[in-house]
């Protein structure tokens, strides 16, 4: 991921540290990693430390002990879960490894003067022992727990290398495309191997791991069911990794690769779903097997919705709020911009309004009222409130730049949340051309008295710059046909006045509206008055 002409991601709502470094901690991967350098620090002779060998890993023997420490004695996975909790101790820095001399490794493997066997030997090269500094965690008396700060970094520098093994094939995936490099009875044979032939590209494959979780972030920044919870299913998420855009009927081919990605992906997630990055629904097992002949999975004899059990089959997932914050971390580091909500709340009112048009609606609402809160308790308005509030929102959305509709419709979307005591601020601009007539919406909106009615002249600018905005914002939906059609019938004559309001948007507004009105002569009728607008 780079940063290098990527635009803003709409922002992300984060629960606090102290609540993402509870989850951290519970996610399964870590919470075993801690209970087992626990373990170390209890186990070997006077703190010796835990025999260990090549890597750090651990011993047949010590690993059996480790699988019995955690309870996972009776599961087949004992020994893989043991060991990827230990090596997570070890990644993360929960575990020190300290090798052997040669003349130690020689008397602690009791074989005198020779030396010990290399990797994947059962004789130990060394120990490991609970980091000192991260005692806190990991019961060292007195040692003082740690900050939440300190407990996601820990928890990051764990991913990282969850992420690069998830990005990593299997030795038996990559020589699966290499022709009798795997004999009849199972076993490899080197000679068959050709390293050149092997097709695997390693930053290609962490990129594409990458370009998932990106994609799943945005998901969740933008759709409210997946930021609610709602899972994803994993062939949407291989769709959008792997679908050209604008092909509307997939290829077999691009099928083909849809269904290749969203394999990788269900193996890349089973590892990821144990540090707590990912909520994970496998791929249903039956799908294989009708791949390999055998008796279709049928769906009603499950007795779900055909519906729904069709999609979930093809497996499920989605962003925990940790991993929406350690995602968001590593975009962070990659020179993305990508905004949290909350992150405006000391901002200025400029920066505000840029920002509400790519917020969710309950983003913004979150936003807007941190934003006021902030001023309430004597933020950069100098204490005054809100009414001062209102006065910096007001001057922010003055202009007459390209933005400017956009801004007032952000405006009038933050003073929605303004209390009565606003008012003052919203009378001082009802004469302003460019202010007045979303400051009379506001004051109508709250039944306040004594509201002037508007002029035709800023009736008419106020309906120019509203769908300059919404164009600006939204397209061209069926709600904005709906909108100009209204505005048409209600107005006498409608065109000949609109070409002559002095907004920038005026010709351009007028053009859209020629394109999207369904009757052909009023069509034409605008499409005319945006040519006078233009030629002034």
């Amino acid at each position: 991921m780079t940063g290098d002409d990527r635009p803003t991601l709409p922002p992300v709502r984060l629960p606090s540290d102290a609540e993402l470094a509870r989850d951290a901690l519970a996610a399964p991967l870590l919470a075993r990693a801690v209970e087992l350098t626990r373990w170390a620090r209890a186990g070997g002779p006077a703190g010796a430390g835990i025999p260990v060998g090549a890597g750090g890993e651990l011993l047949a023997e010590q690993l059996k002990q480790a699988a019995a420490h955690l309870g996972l004695s009776g599961d087949e996975e004992a020994p893989a879960l043991a060991a990827d909790a230990w090596n997570f101790a070890v990644d993360t820095g929960l575990l020190a490894v300290e090798e052997f001399e040669e003349t130690e490794e020689a008397e602690a493997a009791g074989q005198g003067a020779e030396t010990v066997d290399g990797p994947g030997s059962d004789d130990p090269v060394g120990t490991a022992a609970p980091e000192p500094e991260l005692g806190g965690l990991t019961g060292a008396p007195g040692a003082a727990a740690p900050a939440p700060e300190e407990i996601l970094g820990l928890w990051r520098s764990g991913l990282e290398t969850v992420l690069a093994d998830a990005a990593t094939p299997s030795f038996e995936e990559l020589l699966d495309g290499i022709e009798g490099a795997v004999g009849p009875d199972g076993e490899i044979d080197p000679n068959t191997i050709d390293l050149d032939a092997l097709d695997w590209n390693p930053e290609e494959e962490a990129e594409a791991l990458d370009s998932a979780l990106g994609n799943l972030y945005l998901l969740t920044a933008t759709d409210p069911a997946v930021a609610a919870g709602s899972m994803v299913p994993l062939p949407v998420l291989a769709a959008s990794m792997t679908v050209p855009e604008g092909m509307d009927e997939p290829t077999d081919e691009v099928l083909e690769e849809v269904s290749s990605t969203m394999m990788r992906l269900d193996e890349q997630f089973r590892m990821l779903e144990p540090t707590g990055l990912v909520v994970h629904q496998p791929v249903d097992e039956a799908l294989t097997r009708e791949d390999e002949g055998e008796e279709p999975y049928d769906a009603a004899e499950s007795g779900a919705d055909p519906d729904e059990e069709d999609v979930s089959r093809y497996g499920m997932v989605r962003l925990t709020p940790l991993g929406l914050y350690g995602v968001r971390e590593r975009m962070r580091e990659a020179g993305l911009d990508v905004p949290a909500v909350g992150d405006l709340a000391h901002a200025g009112a400029d920066a505000l309004l840029a920002a509400l048009p790519v917020y969710t609606e309950e983003n913004a609402s979150s936003e807007i009222q941190g934003w006021f809160a902030a001023r309430d308790a004597g933020g950069p308005t100098g204490g005054d409130g809100t009414p001062a509030a209102a006065r910096e929102l007001l001057a922010a959305a003055r202009g007459g730049d390209e933005a400017a509709p956009v801004r007032r419709l952000a405006c009038q979307q933050a003073l929605s949340f303004a209390g009565p005591e606003a008012e003052p601020a919203l009378r001082e601009v009802l004469e302003d051309r460019q202010l007045g007539g979303l400051a009379r919406v506001w004051l109508a909106e709250r039944g306040a008295g004594n509201v002037p009615q508007p002029d035709e002249e800023m009736v008419f600018w106020l309906t120019i710059d509203t769908i300059a905005a919404q164009v600006a914002t939204a397209g061209e939906p069926d709600e904005l046909r709906d909108l100009v059609r209204d505005l048409v019938d209600q107005h006498t004559g409608f065109f000949d006045k609109a070409w002559r309001v002095e907004h920038p948007a005026t010709g351009d507004v007028l053009e859209t509206m020629g394109r999207v009105h369904p009757d052909k002569r009023i069509a034409k009728d605008a499409r005319k008055a945006a040519f006078k607008a233009r030629s002034r």
